[in-house]
């Protein structure tokens, strides 16, 4: 593979941390003029679907009431057509660099011992928020790398604790016939910027189930510290529920009565609930962005199936119910209570909306495929700043919507299912048709131009700035623009 001279590479990267700098000296001269920034707290659900909380028509169908997250939504602007990759990786490559994740390699879950994660030359909104002064930290999962190098604190995140990939592996040591020698167990892992992170311990099913509540543990202390220092934070935390093995906490086992899933439901409830009630005991309620949000459609393993409510599919499938996601985003004084939308949103528009927010910036050396939905969010105006989306699934492009209508490129009816390429892409109009219900396609539909031009337009964009392979080492070295 070509690989051109480094220098363009530097200057590149130099420019990047110029503007990061200089956004640093913008953040530094509000902070002296008296402009409070206001703090930012991510909460990502691990696979969870769309109809699994009660103000998204679950909660009590479930099993478990969730009125902690139901009130959360009607605190601030609930999204009914928010979209995120369909897998775990995708999902936060995109929300955290502002790119799908087909740009930066980080388009598919990678298997044990496949080269991963996402590459340093990406820019994190951790990044840009840590060096325009926040305090920064992610707690939970993480499965953007697992070698030192491409862990949290190497992309921004002062400080982290969790688990570098995903939540399966615990069930690794307690398999019959198993050895550490034959294939390493996941550890827990801590580190700190400017360190090598370090192993904790194991991650069995002991730890499984404990591990969110100590990541809301950490998570409260992590905010607790950052506002008796007077220090802006963004705190990410990032839930292992209800990825399987879906099982709850010791202390909330045969809580409902209703079995783990809504046991489960309840405990997730709960640690959200403390988080929410650390922000008002410290006073922060009303400069705190707080956003929770699922990084992709619904758990469907047995016997953990989760529920994508009206929807069809599951994760790793291009159907609604494998990306339209739960979301609600609360922030007292600039998003007005109680407004719900079903404007499409994308998880790709968190970055610039939050760097809108907090007076940083995205990159400008590179295509950055999300928009700031500020003034939509803040009730300015009903229409989203985005009209539709390109669906990915692995590397393949495999839908698209606009607005109401969406074109399916492949069939594949669920995860385990091979992807067939379709002679004429099925079209569907979300309205008369929410299940994609092949009996009811439309065979012919005028809002293919739209999502042509969409898919055109990003196709241009690879010829400038080359898509970077799945696998490819540190340091990447970027081609120069192609004018």
């Amino acid at each position: 593979m070509y690989r051109p001279p480094p220098i363009p590479a530097r200057l590149s990267r130099l420019a990047s941390v110029a503007l990061l700098a200089t956004g640093a000296l913008l953040a530094a001269t509000a902070s002296a003029q008296g402009t409070q920034r206001p703090n930012v707290l991510l909460i990502l659900a691990d696979n969870l679907g769309y109809g699994e909380l009660g103000v998204y028509g679950g909660g009590a169908l479930r099993g478990a009431p969730t009125p902690r997250i139901d009130k959360l939504a009607s605190e601030g602007m609930r999204l009914t057509n928010m979209n995120m990759e369909p897998q775990c990786t995708p999902s936060r490559s995109a929300m955290l660099t502002g790119r799908y994740a087909i740009r930066s390699g980080t388009y598919a879950v990678p298997l044990p011992g496949q080269a991963e994660g996402l590459p340093q030359w990406e820019v994190t909104m951790a990044e840009t928020l840590s060096n325009a002064g926040y305090a920064t930290a992610l707690y939970g999962k993480w499965h953007l790398g697992s070698e030192n190098g491409r862990l949290p604190n190497d992309q921004g995140f002062d400080e982290w604790y969790g688990i570098p990939r995903t939540t399966n592996e615990a069930m690794f040591p307690g398999s019959p016939g198993y050895s550490p020698e034959l294939r390493r167990p996941e550890y827990i892992m801590e580190g700190r910027k400017g360190e090598k992170s370090h192993d904790v311990r194991v991650y069995d099913m002991d730890e499984r189930r404990q591990m969110d509540a100590d990541l809301t543990r950490r998570a409260v202390d992590f905010m607790e510290r950052q506002s008796k220092a007077g220090k802006p934070f963004f705190a990410f935390a990032s839930l292992t529920q209800p990825h399987f093995p879906t099982v709850p906490n010791k202390r909330w086992a045969g809580k409902t009565g209703n079995g783990d899933w809504a046991d489960m439901l309840a405990e997730m409830d709960a640690n959200v609930g403390q988080m929410l009630d650390a922000i008002d005991r410290l006073g922060q309620r009303n400069n705190t962005i707080v956003i929770f949000a699922s990084d992709n459609g619904a758990e469907y393993l047995r016997p953990w199936d989760g529920w994508s409510g009206p929807w069809r599919g599951q994760y790793f499938t291009a159907y609604e119910g494998g990306i339209r996601v739960p979301f609600m985003i609360r922030w007292p004084g600039k998003i007005p209570a109680g407004r719900v939308s079903n404007e499409i949103v994308h998880g790709i528009d968190v970055f610039p909306t939050i760097a809108h927010a907090t007076g940083t910036h995205v990159p400008d050396d590179r295509p950055i495929d999300g928009v700031d939905q500020t003034a939509f969010l803040e009730g300015k105006t009903d229409k989203s700043a985005r009209e539709g989306i390109l669906i990915w699934v692995d590397n393949r492009l495999q839908a698209a919507k606009w607005h109401n209508f969406k074109a399916h490129f492949y069939q594949q009816d669920n995860m385990e299912a091979p992807a067939a390429k379709l002679p004429i892409p099925y079209f569907f109009d979300l309205y008369t048709n929410p299940r994609e219900d092949e009996q009811k396609r439309m065979y012919s539909s005028w809002a293919i131009g739209p999502m042509m031009k969409m898919i055109g337009d990003f196709q241009a964009s690879t010829k400038k700035y080359p898509l970077i392979p799945m696998g490819t080492p540190d340091p990447y070295v970027p081609p120069a623009p192609k004018p």
